[in-house]
């Protein structure tokens, strides 16, 4: 499976955001469960106002358990155990 152009797109806008110190984590409330989630923003001006577009949230818990690597016959290993975050 490919990546799709506007999933490029909206990566490559993050990381020109973090590039630029433009990036922000922002504590919000998930609109559907009204839990608290943490979302990557990126931070824009509209004059003297910020604006913050949101483009995902860091995964509750352990990544690592919620996720499956890409598929390893596509020439990409399992990265399971690498860089785990720390628990907190």
């Amino acid at each position: 499976m490919s990546i799709p152009d506007h999933i490029r797109r909206n990566f490559d806008t993050l990381r020109q955001a973090a590039v630029d110190g433009n990036l922000a984590l922002v504590e919000c409330t998930d609109a559907v469960t009204g839990e608290p989630r943490y979302v990557l923003c990126a931070v824009g001006r509209d004059g003297t106002e910020f604006v913050l577009t949101p483009f995902g949230h860091l995964a509750p818990g352990n990544p690592f358990d919620a996720y499956l690597p890409p598929d390893a016959s596509r020439g990409v290993s399992d990265v399971r155990g690498r860089g785990r975050p720390e628990r907190g």
